[in-house]
């Protein structure tokens, strides 16, 4: 991973490394029932708790497992939301998108203008072959959202995931670097 934590900047949006400084902003969604239930994760109670999850951003970037960045609008400092990749195997050439948003931006084609960002980037930045996401079967807008930007479903993982005192089956959907020939400028 390079030294500096990277930022990216869209059209409407920037990228960038979460702080400490956010945990009450992430705290409004990640509290949310409606925004973490296909994630694997309780509601958190407190910002405090909040902290984890930036703990863990921190952690899989130092590792070089992923990068996870928060998604915040032009102008404003508030994170909305996050997006980026967990589960990379470099020697593969391979890693797995995650994304969630804060349910009043919903529908508002922020959390697809991150996912282009952060699939440009894998691909250009990171070398990438191919991104995985894996999505319950239940949680269609993200299946929507992944299908409109060229990624596509393979299969089933029966039981993949033990979360939230549940087994969850998940949905393979990948995309390949040769899939997206031309839409970067490759």
């Amino acid at each position: 991973m390079e030294k500096k934590f990277p930022e990216i900047e869209t059209s409407r949006l920037i990228l960038r490394k979460v702080k400490s400084d956010d945990k009450e902003s992430m705290y409004k969604y990640l509290s949310d029932e409606d925004v973490v239930k296909h994630m694997g994760l309780f509601p958190y109670k407190t910002a405090e708790e909040v902290m984890d999850e930036i703990n863990w951003y921190d952690s899989i970037y130092k590792e070089g497992t992923g990068i996870r960045w928060g998604i915040t609008e032009k102008g404003k400092n508030e994170v909305i939301g996050s997006c980026g990749f967990l589960n990379m195997k470099r020697q593969h050439f391979r890693a797995e998108i995650g994304f969630e948003l804060n349910k009043e931006y919903w529908s508002q084609g922020i959390a697809g203008e991150a996912i282009s960002a952060v699939l440009q980037y894998g691909f250009q930045s990171l070398g990438l072959e191919r991104i995985e996401a894996l999505i319950e079967p239940t949680n269609r807008s993200s299946q929507k959202l992944v299908e409109k930007y060229g990624f596509i479903k393979e299969g089933l993982l029966r039981h993949y995931e033990f979360t939230c005192g549940k087994f969850d089956d998940l949905l393979m959907y990948s995309i390949l670097k040769e899939d997206l020939v031309g839409i970067f400028g490759e």
